[in-house]
């Protein structure tokens, strides 16, 4: 493995502590060895570039500086290669690298935890779910919690995790469940109602939502969490639970476990790591061991 590596930060992240971050991790990199190149890209489509140019040449590793929307740019870029992903999660939700154990919002231990990992060859390979190209890493949201992104990105104001909050509220007012077709590895088709759909490679979205909350990162199968056709009222006693992933025991809840998933649906846009991904209808598929990850 070359010892120069690729830092690839997101200067905005987690309210800036995306530049704040990157100095002590990249510190943490070089005291170990690591000669160290930094990307940032004038836009999201630049940098990718920038990330892919960097793997296609053979970086040692592509190291994401932000949150679980680097991640999921850095997927772009490493997923299907071998060139080893390190995460220095410091955005606001970070849920693939807590799927994975790393730590969060402590640049310098992740620098560390990337340079052993990395030098000791401690390399996780995991599943990625892929739809139409884009790769992701935790969940495929779609229905009440994508309609609440939808919401939440039109807001200006306020900013920061409230204005989910309150798109949350708002939408709940509105909401009604929505006649979904749902197709699992290519088997019958089930016609379902529903109030959310969530295809979880990893547990979690939102940071620390456990809505697919047994799922596996290296089992090469979706966790499939859908929520029933609920009244308001029982969303109300159902959504708050998601933060144990204790509502996997709900009777308007029921788990199913697929390597892919097929998702048709009326106004319902996709969301993956939290990212659109455009509108249903989407397949999405489960690819064993897409990433390799320096892990503790």
């Amino acid at each position: 493995m070359t010892s120069e590596i690729t830092l690839f930060v997101n200067p905005t992240a987690g309210r800036g502590r995306g530049a704040h971050a990157a100095q002590p991790a990249a510190s943490a990199l070089r005291a170990a060895g690591f000669s160290v190149r930094t990307i940032l890209g004038e836009n999201a489509e630049d940098a990718l570039a920038r990330a892919r140019e960097a793997v296609a040449g053979g970086t040692g590793a592509l190291v994401a500086v932000g949150g679980d929307g680097m991640a999921h740019l850095a997927l772009q870029a490493v997923g299907g290669t071998r060139t080893p992903l390190g995460l220095v999660a410091v955005g606001t939700g970070n849920d693939f690298a807590r799927a994975l154990g790393l730590p969060v919002r402590d640049p310098a231990a992740a620098g560390r935890v990337i340079a052993e990992g990395l030098k000791g060859v401690r390399l996780r390979d995991v599943d990625l779910g892929r739809v139409d190209g884009t790769w992701f890493g935790t969940v495929l949201a779609s229905g009440f919690d994508s309609r609440v992104n939808d919401r939440g990105n039109r807001m200006r104001w306020p900013t920061g995790r409230f204005k989910y909050d309150l798109a949350m509220l708002a939408e709940l007012a509105a909401f009604t469940p929505v006649p979904y077709r749902m197709t699992l590895d290519d088997g019958e088709v089930r016609e379902i109602e529903a109030t959310l759909v969530a295809v979880g490679n990893g547990s979690s979205y939102g940071g620390g939502m456990r809505i697919c909350a047994d799922a596996e990162l290296d089992d090469g199968l979706f966790d499939i969490t859908v929520v029933g056709d609920c009244s308001r009222t029982t969303l109300l006693k159902v959504f708050p639970k998601v933060y144990k992933g204790t509502h996997l025991s709900h009777p308007k809840v029921t788990v199913h476990r697929a390597a892919k998933v097929e998702l048709v649906a009326q106004g319902i846009t996709g969301y993956a790591d939290g990212e659109p991904l455009g509108p249903l209808p989407l397949t999405a598929e489960c690819v064993p061991a897409a990433a390799r990850v320096a892990v503790p």
